[in-house]
């Protein structure tokens, strides 16, 4: 199909674009890698006004390193952050989730960012940012403001960026000395996942010093596993234990039932993934 038509501008800084959606009002979409926007716009399930394209923003793109941070910018394409050496060295859970973002053609041309706004609770990278606490940077006619991420997320394909602001970054803190994995269950490689588990693992003398688990698609939003975190620690850095601590994964999750899965599945789904991503994490 083709899209409704629409007004198209190109800004080459951020202030330009904030002045762009500003004057576009409600009626104005931002256009990053275009991977989820440009399939709606075909079939006319979004028609906006003004389309502002970021492409051309060259300050959204790239990582950066801030001491104890790293920051992300937003028109930094997925497969340029599977491979950037600071995410690997520093944060590496980053790039092993971002590795399984649908297919290679997608990875080129979609953005961290971009993926992050869109606020798909099937999606990757959300879940992965809730397990490691970052911040999205937000800014708008008001200036700039970061937000938790375990606040930007509001409910189903909606964030709380306000009217009129871009996400322009994300800072990730380093985690030093621990281990990662993202464990995916999905029906075919290039598909949404029907569960995904987001682990973080720091380990001290045999046992789990501290761990940080995300689930992704187990409700509207992505879910921060706490009581898996409780519960796994202090405990020895063995299968049993983890699993174990596992099994309380789908505490206070909402899960979808659709054609890929029922409710039941995916808590299901969500208990066997957690365990396999804390021991691939931990290393046991």
């Amino acid at each position: 199909m083709i899209p409704a038509q629409f007004e198209y501008t190109a800004p080459t800084t951020v202030d330009e674009a904030v002045s762009a959606l500003a004057q576009g009002g409600e009626e104005a979409k931002v256009l990053a890698g275009g991977q989820s926007l440009m399939p709606l716009l075909r079939l006319r399930l979004a028609y906006p006004e003004l389309l502002v394209d970021l492409n051309r923003v060259a300050e959204l793109r790239g990582v950066r390193d801030e001491g104890d941070s790293l920051v992300i910018g937003a028109m930094t394409t997925h497969h340029t952050v599977v491979r950037d050496p600071l995410v690997n060295q520093h944060c590496a859970l980053i790039a092993l989730a971002t590795a399984t973002v649908a297919d290679p053609a997608v990875r080129h041309r979609g953005t961290f960012g971009g993926s992050l706004a869109h606020a798909d609770p099937a999606g990757d990278l959300p879940a992965v940012t809730v397990a490691l606490d970052a911040e999205m940077i937000a800014t708008g006619p008001n200036g700039q403001r970061t937000i938790p991420a375990g606040e930007f997320f509001a409910d189903y394909l909606t964030s709380t960026l306000q009217p009129g602001e871009i996400l322009v970054g994300v800072r990730v803190p380093k985690l030093a000395g621990w281990g990662f994995h993202y464990e995916k269950f999905n029906r075919v490689a290039q598909a949404w996942a029907v569960v995904g588990v987001a682990a973080a693992v720091r380990r001290a003398n045999g046992n789990i010093a501290e761990a940080r688990v995300g689930l992704t698609n187990m409700g509207a939003t992505p879910v921060r596993a706490r009581a898996v975190e409780s519960a796994v620690q202090g405990t020895q850095a063995a299968p049993a234990a983890l699993h174990e601590a596992a099994s309380q994964a789908a505490e206070g999750t909402h899960p979808p039932s659709d054609l890929h899965g029922q409710a039941d599945y995916r808590r299901h789904l969500a208990q066997v993934l957690t365990g396999r991503a804390l021991a691939a994490a931990a290393r046991v």
